[in-house]
């Protein structure tokens, strides 16, 4: 209870610091880039009803289904909840997040030819230059927008189809999550967490880009998982290759290598580190090969960076500010286990290592200063492992605090207009 009474008191002083000291911390409401917009009608009845009729089934569910049902049915709950959440709003509720400029669907409705579009990619991220990229393409690797480019070639080019594709991709995430845990063995612990990472609230934010990074990271590092477990070659290979393709979806997901390096350490599985590495360095030469090279993209991508709003967002606030804004996506019963997190850590239980990992890269990342807000949707590849840390609470907590799970889910949307 003191543990997510920290959290209340962090949101609200992230809310209360900006109006006291008169500052504009460079979002709309602080520390969410939202609007502050209630609303009501029958389609956020049907919200609230999928949020309780789940809270009160899928534990008792996930309780006694067979495993392989399990994970079915906690990803179909997802699944639902985060579309329940996104159309209270109608088919805007999702087509509204690809239908901006600034948003990968409208450069990528731009490349003609992708050879040359990656050739003359860090060319065109200065937001100076000629025909430069719109500001998600160019603060993301090309294998964003190839993403993009994939979806609108085999004709999902309307704005709600393509939220509607990520949103599904990205809950598959849930299944990724609790089968990495089961191939670590702790099957047990993971069918606990399945209500806790299908009820998250992170699913207000399940239409965003990152919501697909994060299911293609976490499902990278099942095959981690599973090629250390079983000492695998061709799968650390696989791995590598998956994991290798994520540092071209988003420039934070780096720090996703100390979740593989937990895998690593937890199986005990260094010798497919080599396996797993020539992967990676197969990606990283492919795309070096046509044009791009990361290590030359990066420091392009910070100039624009701070020649950007980011310029204008303080550091000393946003730096943790950011983690009140996390706790929207994470809620805060993830805040009351983190003092069960940190016992279980000490005896090496998977789930509390890789929650753990995860959360020790958030912070890196808020340190560094290339996280200032806007990481309610930035973060979702780490927090989608955060959130099943409730289920190392005692079971009789697991009611109450699933509770507030959804409740946080349901104020974020019903009161507040999100920008994913």
């Amino acid at each position: 209870m003191i543990a997510a009474a920290a959290g209340i008191a962090l949101v609200v002083a992230a809310m209360v610091v900006p109006r006291i000291s008169d500052r504009d911390v460079r979002v709309h409401w602080p520390p969410l880039h939202a609007d502050w917009d209630p609303r009501f009608g029958w389609r956020f009845v049907v919200a609230i009803l999928v949020g309780v009729a789940l809270w009160y089934l899928l534990p008792r569910l996930t309780d006694r289904l067979s495993w392989g049902a399990t994970v079915a049915v906690s990803t179909a709950g997802a699944w639902v909840w985060a579309m329940s959440l996104a159309l209270t709003d109608g088919r805007y509720g999702l087509a509204r997040i690809y239908e901006r400029e600034g948003e990968y669907l409208f450069d990528a409705k731009r490349v003609d030819d992708v050879g040359q579009a990656l050739s003359t990619f860090i060319d065109r991220i200065p937001r100076g230059s000629e025909d430069h990229w719109h500001i998600h393409v160019s603060g993301h690797p090309p294998g964003a927008l190839l993403s993009f480019v994939l979806l609108d070639r085999i004709g999902i080019d309307d704005p709600f189809w393509v939220g509607v594709v990520i949103l599904t991709l990205g809950t598959t995430a849930v299944a990724a999550v609790l089968l990495t845990l089961d191939v670590l063995g702790s099957r047990e612990l993971a069918r606990k967490a399945a209500p806790w990472v299908a009820l998250a609230p992170l699913a207000v934010w399940a239409g965003a880009g990152e919501s697909l990074y994060a299911a293609v990271a976490a499902w990278g590092l099942l095959l981690l998982a599973g090629a250390c477990r079983h000492s695998l070659p061709a799968v650390a290979i696989a791995a590598g290759l998956v994991l290798g393709f994520c540092l071209f979806l988003s420039y934070g997901l780096v720090l996703f290598g100390l979740l593989a390096l937990a895998v690593l350490a937890l199986t005990g599985g260094w010798r497919m580190l080599p396996w797993a590495a020539a992967g990676v360095a197969t990606v990283a030469v492919l795309f070096w090969s046509l044009g791009y090279a990361w290590w030359e993209a990066y420091p392009v991508l910070r100039e624009r960076y701070y020649a950007g709003i980011a310029s204008e967002r303080p550091y000393s606030y946003w730096v943790w500010a950011d983690l009140a804004a996390w706790t929207f996506t994470v809620g805060l019963a993830t805040w009351a286990a983190f003092p069960q997190l940190a016992r279980s850590l000490r005896d090496r239980i998977p789930l509390a290592v890789l929650a753990s990992t995860a959360l020790t890269a958030i912070v890196a990342a808020s340190l560094s200063a290339m996280s200032k807000a806007e990481v309610e949707r930035i973060w979702l590849p780490f927090t989608v492992w955060v959130v099943a840390a409730p289920a190392l609470l005692p079971v009789r907590w697991r009611a109450p605090l699933l509770s507030t799970q959804v409740g946080v889910a349901l104020f974020s949307q019903i009161f507040l207009v999100t920008r994913w």
